[in-house]
């Protein structure tokens, strides 16, 4: 009989694998919401730090568009009213001063208005990215006064040089390796604009000049404009001539303009020099939006752009810049680095406790971003694995939240993308015999990139794979189950080495936990995947070698164990599993295994549930069972209290399935039976259960005399038996979800009892208990149809109702 006969497809069902008892996924997804309502109510909102930055650009923003006011003004003035109406009567003096003012405010304004532009430009590179001219020099003096005075004894600054050429040389290194392929474009900070003087003509430093330019600009219009004003030498204006009684006022009005307008751009730059050099508000914001040291980079950009908008538009323009928008927005760009800014300030958001909800939300209603970091996982180029591991690292972060996996799952080509991330590499000729490379062993650095991608795309599996739909696409995708169940190769010197790293662990286990979550999938889905992975030859063989050697990685053998209680479901894969050599006999060592600590005993339980399923409806697996003579220490388990449940289970299962042929081998079990009537009577909920379940079974090797002088000796009576029996169906009046199958193993019982020994029929009529089995014509539901169960779903249908099992009952009663 298949042992999934009644199973219909659930949907987005996806509940672990239950052989006892069924599940109510409706109890767990109202819990579910409870728990993510009370994390909604206790979440706090959070100030971004960059809501400084962008403050910060905006008044900067104000002064100088207040500060180009003024200064178009005063243009327009001395062009309008002092050189086009006093240009003949005006001195000599005041006309060069007005000139000279005029052509250093056009030089400034010129420079001003194309400095924003380069310092742009110079954000586009690494490695000098956002470094204003003032702060690049006083950075360079330091390091200079750190070396003088390093080299004069400074035992303070000794350190500090040192650290700065240590980074200086790693910075030089990683360029440098960049550098090493061939590019086909030009980078803007390199580009050489005249064919000499390429230093000083370099695109990078053109942003240096011009701001150098508008610092002399401003201070000579200053000086120029105040000497004026303190002397107001402007001529003399003789008596009745009335071309020139005006021009003092005009002069005045205009030297005050250009004052200040001079004093109000210095004033923006001595305000931007307090807050980013003395204050450092850059480095500020870094700390608190926890960036990490290549965070400045990001920072700067983002400054420079909201500082742009607000001088180029609208000086609210730039309040509308985050540094979540921004960092989405430059994953589009062609440049390398500007991805990589993109996606290491997203990383580190997705990473901080306080950003990361917020993160993950803005970039999962973003299908665009989505696409554009499952198409990243793809880049082999070894220039942009930074950017490529970022990128798997945030959709590992992504796929945590069930709608946003539903959303990276449903990118046409994400699994594909995802499995390009799953690279083995092995050594086939090493592995041959259960070994990996030396290299593999040795050193985990060597190969650390390949081993994290491993993990990363293992990672983002095993979160898709929480939800239904998501199973089935990976089920779908070519060669991506293959590559999973490859990853759990653990032969015998990686599971017994001391040496052996920690990813190399990790890697096995995580590919062991999406096994599992797939092979415990519901509906048909679930019967394609355990068909499948079942299907791979060494799926099988890898989890016995866990077993077998696996000693010293309990959770690993318990994920091991766990797949085949899952893959048993299934009649082929169960066949497979019994007739693999040795998996049986190492799930009865782990179960029988003495001497464990307490918090091991996880794996001793996992593997008698193992058993019990590889037993169920299998002749073949409960023959081989027996072959291993293992009855009497079944048996003996019955009185240990961490077994007795499963090995109870496994019991019943080779009774009921081993056929005829095996009568002698099982007669063994009868020893037990004074043990089954003492824990049946005396314990309660599922101790009870598989206690009266076996007991029916226990007694049916018995002959009556046997059965009578078993009862005799055991000092129990059976009138005490049916006592114990009727009250159990009073106290489970309707069928409980933790014990389901009570109310029939009682009636399969009560049976026996009777056809035994007909004075039973007699006791039970005085006890009522033709009441109790017409209560349960009355109140059977569909929960006692089934064997085993799948969270909600029950598995392998009864052959013999419960409905007929009670009639049965109740027509001994009644023909006596």
């Amino acid at each position: 009989m298949d042992k999934q006969t009644s199973i219909e497809s659930q949907g987005s069902v996806h509940v672990p694998i239950n052989i006892f008892e069924p599940q109510s996924s409706v109890e767990t997804s109202t819990s579910n919401e409870n728990t993510s309502s009370s994390v909604s109510g206790r979440r706090q909102v959070t100030r971004a730090p960059e809501k400084k930055l962008t403050l910060f650009a905006l008044r900067l923003a104000v002064l100088e568009k207040a500060a180009t006011g003024l200064g178009t003004l005063g243009f327009i003035w001395a062009t309008v009213v002092l050189l086009g109406g006093f240009a003949i009567t005006i001195d000599q003096t005041d006309f060069w001063f007005i000139t000279i003012i005029l052509l250093i405010e056009g030089t400034r304004i010129f420079s001003r208005s194309h400095e924003l532009e380069w310092q742009h430009q110079a954000t586009w590179s690494l490695t000098d990215a956002g470094i204003s001219s003032f702060r690049a020099v006083k950075s360079r003096s330091h390091i200079v006064i750190r070396a003088c005075k390093a080299v004069f004894g400074y035992n303070g600054g000794s350190r500090e040089v040192r650290e700065t050429a240590s980074h200086l040389r790693k910075v030089k290194g990683r360029y440098l390796e960049k550098k090493k392929t061939l590019n086909r474009t030009w980078t803007s900070s390199d580009v050489p604009l005249l064919p000499y003087g390429q230093w000083v003509f370099l695109s990078r430093n053109i942003s240096r000049l011009l701001y150098w330019l508008q610092l002399a600009s401003a201070t000579a219009c200053v000086v120029l404009s105040l000497i004026k004003l303190v002397k107001q030498n402007f001529g003399e204006i003789e008596k009745g001539d009335t071309d020139k009684r005006n021009r003092k006022s005009a002069l005045i009005i205009f030297y005050s303009l250009a004052l200040a307008e001079a004093m109000l751009f210095l004033l923006e730059k001595a305000y931007w020099e307090w807050k980013v050099i003395i204050k450092k508000l850059l480095d500020k914001i870094n700390d608190e939006c926890e960036l990490g040291p290549t965070g400045m980079v990001s920072v700067r950009r983002f400054f420079y752009d909201a500082y742009s908008k607000c001088v180029n538009g609208s000086i609210f323009d730039g309040l509308k810049m985050d540094l979540v928008s921004f960092a989405m927005e430059l994953l589009d760009s062609d440049s390398s680095d500007e991805q990589l800014i993109g996606v290491r300030i997203l990383k580190n958001f997705t990473k901080n406790q306080r950003f990361s909800e917020d993160t993950l939300q803005k970039i999962g209603i973003t299908i665009t971003v989505i696409e554009r970091l499952v198409e990243m996982l793809n880049w082999k180029d070894p220039q942009e694995e930074e950017i490529r591991k970022s990128a798997a690292e945030i959709l590992a972060k992504l796929a945590g939240k069930k709608q946003n996996s539903l959303r990276v799952a449903g990118i046409p080509g994400a699994m594909e993308s995802i499995s390009c991330l799953l690279n083995t590499h092995r050594n086939h000729s090493a592995t041959a015999c259960g070994e990996i490379p030396r290299k593999e062993i040795i050193s985990d650095k060597e190969n650390y990139g390949y081993w994290e991608f491993n993990q990363l795309g293992l990672q983002i599996l095993k979160k898709l794979a929480h939800d239904h739909n998501n199973c089935g696409k990976i089920g779908n995708t070519k060669g991506l189950l293959a590559k999973i169940i490859d990853f759990t190769h653990a032969g015998e010197r990686l599971l017994t080495d001391t040496r052996v790293t920690e990813s190399q662990i990790l890697t096995v286990k995580r590919s062991l936990q999406v096994v599992k979550m797939l092979v415990s999938t519901t509906g048909g889905t679930g019967r394609q995947l355990r068909s499948e992975i079942s299907e791979v030859v060494f799926t099988i063989t890898y989890i016995r070698d866990i077993l077998k050697y696996g000693e010293k990685h309990p959770m690993l053998q318990k994920l091991g164990i766990e797949i085949l209680t899952s893959l048993a479901l299934e009649n082929d894969a169960t066949e497979r599993i019994g007739a693999t050599g040795g998996v049986l006999k190492e799930l009865f060592n782990i179960f029988f295994r003495e001497g464990l600590p307490e918090n091991q005993n996880h794996v001793r339980i996992a593997a008698g549930e193992a058993i019990g399923m590889l037993a169920f409806e299998s002749a073949t697996n409960s023959h081989r069972i027996l072959k291993l003579k293992v009855s009497e220490k079944l048996v003996d388990a019955l009185d240990n209290p961490l077994l007795r449940i499963n090995a109870a289970i496994i019991l019943r299962n080779l009774c009921i399935y081993s056929g005829p042929g095996f009568f002698q081998q099982l007669r063994g079990i009868t020893m037990a039976a004074p043990t089954v009537l003492r824990e049946m009577m005396t314990q309660e909920n599922k101790l009870q259960e598989v206690m009266v379940g076996l007991a029916a079974h226990v007694l049916g090797y018995m002959t009556s005399n046997e059965a009578n002088a078993m009862f005799k000796k055991a000092g129990i009576q059976e009138y005490d038996l049916a006592m114990a029996l009727v009250q159990i169906l009073k106290k489970n009046p309707q069928p409980q979800t933790k014990i389901p199958r009570i109310r029939r193993y009682v009636v399969e019982l009560v049976t026996w009892m009777m056809k035994n020994n007909n004075k039973n029929i007699d006791i039970f009529k005085h006890l009522e208990m033709e009441e109790e089995l017409e209560g349960i014509l009355e109140t059977t539901s569909e929960v006692e149809s089934f064997n085993i169960f799948s969270g909600a779903i029950g598995l392998s249908r009864y052959k013999t109702s419960i409905h007929s099992l009670v009639e049965i009952a109740m027509d001994l009663i009644k023909d006596e």
